[in-house]
């Protein structure tokens, strides 16, 4: 796989701040953008045109930033949605509907035929002023499987030149997800991008899933915030095609923790210490087995180096900690106990942690080191 070329359009200005609690504002919106284009991604779907005012003023904004990222605005098949994303500077967009019968007797009074003929005429629209079109199929993975195929291959006629996969409401795994990307593949001639949702804990592995299956674009988020329970993470995403794939993606991963910091701050809401590739206890060591065999070669229980995410190694004392954890941490401090010293300092870290329920920080360590 790894000739395959893969696409990272991210969605975390528009899907990810849709996720409950969270409102950028402009700045933020500029921000993010011009941080993910520096670091390399390909495509940005900087947000929704017809929510208007603040949202259109951000998105125009970043249309005139000159960013080498292609930009994307999301709309629903309506002449006016696509209007709004013309009159914000932008020359790409998505246009989304429904194809579950789920979706469409919610929102199209169970008529498929409307949903085609909607779709036509907002293709026509956008592909007559000069736009390119990308097509999304909202809750593709519970829709009949014979229309979901009609109206991508209709989206193909008719000019789109990518249909996304949309997981919609999290509900696939793995293997389902590749029997149902590679028909797609098998059918179409266009870009088949891949869009989902972590309901199950599963939105990384559906989406490498989809890319094994030939999709060659994927939707993330930083820290894969979104909706419900957010969206398939940028961080995870690029670093899982680079090293279980051995798929480069062009993306700076080094600076990942950067983008993610920034995307935490501007949301308000803190990454979990043990989210995978950014959070804090990802190149952390506690515990004595581990600590040990770190000491002796870092690939003993580390996936990767921490720089290439930007993360720094720490080794960590607390109650879990061993004799050559200890003994490495106070010689970086110019200290050298006895055995029987180790063994008493030993059990007041084990203590002091259990009491203050976490590790210590070098200073406690230290005020329990006995003064010769």
């Amino acid at each position: 796989m790894n000739n395959q070329v893969i696409y990272i359009n991210d969605t975390t200005l528009r899907d990810g701040e849709q996720a409950a609690g969270i409102a950028f504002n402009v700045e933020e919106k500029i921000a993010i953008a011009s941080l993910l284009d520096s670091i390399g991604v390909h495509e940005l779907e900087v947000g929704i045109p017809a929510m208007g005012h603040e949202e259109a003023e951000s998105i125009t904004r970043i249309a005139k930033l000159g960013l080498n990222a292609k930009l994307l605005g999301w709309n629903r098949a309506n002449l006016s949605d696509i209007q709004a994303s013309i009159d914000c500077g932008l020359d790409r967009v998505h246009v989304s509907v429904p194809v579950s019968d789920i979706q469409i007797a919610a929102k199209f009074k169970g008529k498929r035929q409307l949903v085609l003929d909607k779709l036509r005429d907002a293709i026509n629209f956008a592909c007559d002023r000069g736009l390119s079109v990308s097509v999304g199929g909202e809750d593709s993975s519970r829709a009949d499987e014979s229309f979901l195929l009609e109206v991508a291959q209709s989206a193909q006629e008719w000019g789109a030149f990518r249909f996304r996969f949309c997981d919609t409401v999290g509900v696939l795994d793995p293997t389902t997800t590749y029997k149902k990307v590679s028909y797609l593949v098998s059918h179409l001639s266009i870009v088949i991008e891949m869009h989902t949702h972590d309901d199950f804990g599963m939105a990384l592995a559906n989406t490498l899933a989809g890319v094994k299956a030939g999709a060659i674009s994927v939707n993330t988020t930083v820290n894969g915030i979104g909706e419900r329970a957010g969206n398939a993470p940028l961080e995870e995403v690029v670093m899982g095609l680079k090293y279980l794939y051995d798929i480069p993606t062009g993306i700076d991963t080094k600076r990942l923790v950067e983008v993610s910091k920034l995307v935490s701050k501007a949301t308000n809401f803190p990454v979990l210490p043990w989210k995978a590739i950014v959070g804090e206890n990802t190149f952390a060591h506690e515990s004595g087995i581990h600590a040990h065999g770190v000491l002796q070669n870092p690939i003993t229980y580390e996936p990767f180096a921490p720089e290439d995410v930007g993360w720094e190694r720490r080794l960590v004392v607390g109650k879990h900690s061993g004799r050559h954890l200890l003994l490495s941490v106070l010689q970086q401090h110019g200290i050298t106990l006895g055995q029987a010293e180790i063994q008493s300092v030993l059990d007041a870290v084990r203590h002091q942690s259990v009491k203050t329920k976490r590790s210590l920080t070098v200073e406690e360590l230290l005020s329990l080191v006995p003064q010769s």
